[in-house]
């Protein structure tokens, strides 16, 4: 039985690796090169996740640290959370009992309607995201692109992948490390508001990022070296 399972799980990584692939064919070829060799990682990451039961945020970002070496990476999280606040546009939270940041960009200010070129005032406010990012090294990205529930998802797929590989392009462009970095499209299948109305729709257009702790924020967080 053990075998078997075992046979199932990385069938479905490799399953889960193509698929990644195929993403990456959906990206224009100026941001495909920022994909590739993160799509695989992340993929496999998914599938992990997926294998050990964590589903929502939770299949995003993983478990939480907890205990002293959890409250050193939450204090430092909120230190660069509230330098985030200040970038014009962007919606700034704390998630995963602190341990974690979320960063939401409503599309309409990264990119016009059914475009994947960001417009030039959020490359400003993605310039001062890449400056923390660059402060703050001991951290992963993690990007997700959406969409409202306008249109199918051949167009709403590739065009959330596309808007997450963007911005991943862009801040690769401002010197942050794509071995930092993921991105993802995720279509309308995750819906924020209600897509029966305007104000709804233009909620679910949004492009969101995930900052979390690397290994070895977490290794100097344990060690209580963590400042």
């Amino acid at each position: 039985m053990k075998r078997i399972n075992l046979i199932c799980s990385m069938t479905l990584i490799i399953c889960l690796m193509f698929a990644s692939c195929e993403t990456i064919q959906n990206t224009s070829s100026g941001v495909k090169g920022g994909v590739i060799g993160t799509g695989a990682g992340a993929a496999v990451g998914a599938g992990v996740g997926a294998l050990a039961g964590n589903t929502a945020l939770g299949a995003v970002i993983g478990g939480v640290v907890g205990g002293t070496a959890g409250a050193l990476i939450g204090h430092k999280m909120d230190k660069q959370r509230k330098e985030l606040e200040k970038i014009e546009g962007a919606t700034v939270e704390s998630v995963n009992s602190g341990e974690a940041i979320k960063v939401t960009f409503d599309s309409g200010i990264l990119f016009a309607t059914g475009k994947s070129d960001l417009s030039a005032v959020s490359k400003t406010s993605l310039s001062k995201f890449a400056a923390s990012l660059a402060a703050n090294p001991q951290t992963n990205v993690q990007i997700f692109g959406h969409t409202d529930n306008t249109g199918t998802d051949n167009i709403n797929i590739p065009l959330s992948q596309q808007r997450a590989a963007s911005v991943q392009f862009y801040l690769m462009q401002q010197g942050i490390a794509a071995n930092r970095m993921s991105a993802a499209g995720k279509g309308s299948s995750e819906p924020v508001a209600d897509n029966s109305t305007t104000a709804g729709k233009t909620q679910n257009r949004r492009v969101e990022i995930y900052i979390l702790a690397n290994e070895q924020m977490i290794q100097d967080a344990h060690q209580g070296s963590l400042r």
